[in-house]
């Protein structure tokens, strides 16, 4: 279980491809404080297994199932990443529940600067992910706890406003128009939903 709240940027050391599944390293130091083989660390809001340690970074074997699904089997040497490890019963909860599975993949739209500093971005989404989404509502994009600032139902999209600290230290910075995100809708929508549904 995850909070949407990125510890640290790491980046794609290299990339293996394994029977259509890959290894994935990645350089990183704030996230292997107390990491431990066998921990979970959610890697662009996709949550990995940490499968290698050494003192600057970690590897993680992602699965056909799970490069099909997210942005993942996309990912290049030197690509930045969204890390953050797993939220602790102690832990404040600032962002909200994530789970680090990844729903679908979207695209980034459009990219506004605005006067004030933080950056409009505008987010197609699978039309099938948009029952979950609300204005004001929680969204998990790339791992990322944000919250949504508009959303048209006819366009399939949604807008978040980004402030430039989190332009700073997320992979939101770098992103242009066509780019992939992994997008997580909120858990508790789709539990009531399925709760509603019961025997209909």
């Amino acid at each position: 279980m995850f909070t949407g709240i990125v510890e640290e940027l790491g980046r794609v050391r290299a990339v293996t491809p394994n029977a259509g599944g890959a290894r994935i390293e990645i350089d990183a130091r704030t996230v292997l404080e107390d990491a431990r083989i066998g921990d979970s660390i959610a890697v662009n809001g996709c949550c990995l297994t940490v499968v290698e340690l050494n003192p600057d970074g970690w590897a993680a074997d992602a699965v056909t199932e799970t490069l099909d699904r997210t942005s993942l089997g996309a990912l290049q040497p030197g690509d930045p990443t969204n890390l953050e490890r797993p939220v602790r019963a102690q832990d404040r909860l600032g962002g909200h529940i994530v789970q680090g599975h990844v729903d679908g993949v979207g695209t980034l739209a459009e990219r506004e600067p605005l006067p004030d500093g933080s950056t409009r971005m505008t987010f197609a989404i699978p039309t099938s992910l948009l029952r979950y989404v609300v204005e004001k509502g929680s969204i998990t994009l790339d791992g990322i706890s944000l919250t949504v600032a508009a959303l048209d139902d006819a366009k399939a999209t949604l807008d978040v406003a980004v402030i430039p600290h989190t332009l700073g230290v997320t992979t939101l910075g770098p992103k242009r128009p066509g780019d992939p995100i992994n997008v997580e809708v909120d858990i508790l929508a789709k539990h009531v939903e399925r709760l509603l549904s019961a025997g209909k």
